[in-house]
């Protein structure tokens, strides 16, 4: 089944319908998505990053789960699948997908589905209107980066006593920049746009374009991952980086997040809720530059097309803040639902964990 998750965009699979084993699954995959190519000409892909996308979804036997989510990144240009991340915008279908396949029963108007994310042992809770046993698609609720409104898909998530900061630490020196690092289902590093000689402000395109920029980036990055504890991370797509700057638009912060290489047109789902309770903490580098509502209240995260508003309440009675609650609202389609055809069989797998 072809999805629209949020503003990302993937094929769902449920898990007995492809291959067990990870390297002939992920060769599959590579086939189905049409890559190793910048166009994906031949397969399901998008040619972005944020439209080479897997779910893949089984019954759970977890008790606090109906179902297993695990989330595959398929290289565009580049004959890689990783597991070594979340999405929570592809997430906002897995409920809905659920219910299409039978593993989840719909209620009469409403249905919650716990889903346990298989890539990082995290918990959520997607509730979405179902009617006559079934999703029901159509709505107003309209979130930035997709045209139009479908109906709510609000989505609660929990991380029990996970540290917030991996380094254990508000504020880092990362390759001679201030960064914090936080993890809030995404482990993602906090800089300030300014300190990197840029306004936060800029076109992605342009961004991408800026050489001394990304050389910097990644340094910072390949360097923040080893304090983060993910060892080398030079061939996986975390941490993600995301510059922050002085909102624009009356919101919290204004953000241009790199997933890794490619500038994010909007933000993902864990990726805010990163940034948001990274922004809560006392003595990280968002304090100076965020305009903060209460605890309790939503943080507007600002992006190049729009917004994305997120609960995000940490408790920082400990000796290392961790995320009290955090909750968005997302919205999911149907696309296409169907068999797809996976050109032949050419190159091996590479795998990226």
């Amino acid at each position: 089944m072809l999805m629209r998750g949020g503003t990302s965009k993937g094929a769902y699979f449920l898990a007995e319908d492809l291959p067990a084993d990870p390297v002939a699954r992920d060769e599959l995959l590579l086939r189905v998505m049409g890559s190793p190519d910048p166009r994906q000409i031949d397969g399901l892909g998008g040619a972005h990053p944020l439209t080479s996308k897997v779910a893949v979804v089984s019954r759970s036997a977890d008790e606090q789960a109906d179902v297993d989510y695990l989330f595959l990144q398929v290289g565009v240009d580049q004959t890689q699948v990783s597991d070594r991340q979340n999405c929570g915008n592809l997430l906002a279908g897995v409920g809905p997908f659920a219910v299409e396949r039978g593993l989840v029963a719909a209620g009469e108007e409403s249905t919650s589905v716990r889903i346990r994310m298989v890539n990082s042992g995290d918990h959520a809770t997607a509730t979405f209107p179902t009617e006559g046993g079934r999703p029901v698609y159509a709505g107003t609720t309209e979130i930035s980066g997709v045209p139009g409104g479908a109906a709510a898909v609000t989505i609660g998530f929990g991380r029990g006593s996970a540290p917030l900061l991996p380094t254990g630490r508000t504020r880092d020196t990362v390759a001679g920049t201030p960064v914090t690092c936080a993890d809030n289902g995404m482990p993602t590093v906090l800089i300030a746009a300014s300190a990197l000689d840029v306004t936060g402000y800029e076109d992605p395109g342009e961004l991408e374009e800026h050489v001394t920029l990304k050389e910097r980036l990644h340094d910072i990055r390949l360097a923040a991952g080893k304090l983060m504890g993910l060892g080398d991370v030079s061939a996986t797509t975390v941490p993600k980086v995301s510059l922050i700057a002085p909102p624009a638009h009356g919101g919290t912060v204004m953000t241009r997040t790199f997933i890794p290489v490619r500038c994010h047109t909007a933000i993902g789902v864990l990726g805010a809720a990163s940034v948001a309770a990274g922004l809560r903490v006392d003595g990280g580098v968002g304090r100076s530059v965020a305009r903060l509502p209460d605890q309790g209240d939503a943080l507007r995260i600002e992006h190049p097309t729009g917004f994305l508003d997120i609960e995000s309440v940490i408790d920082s009675n400990g000796p290392i803040p961790v995320a009290h609650r955090t909750a968005v609202v997302r919205t999911a389609r149907k696309i296409f639902d169907g068999t797809v055809f996976p050109r032949p069989a050419v190159t091996p797998a590479v795998r990226s964990r």
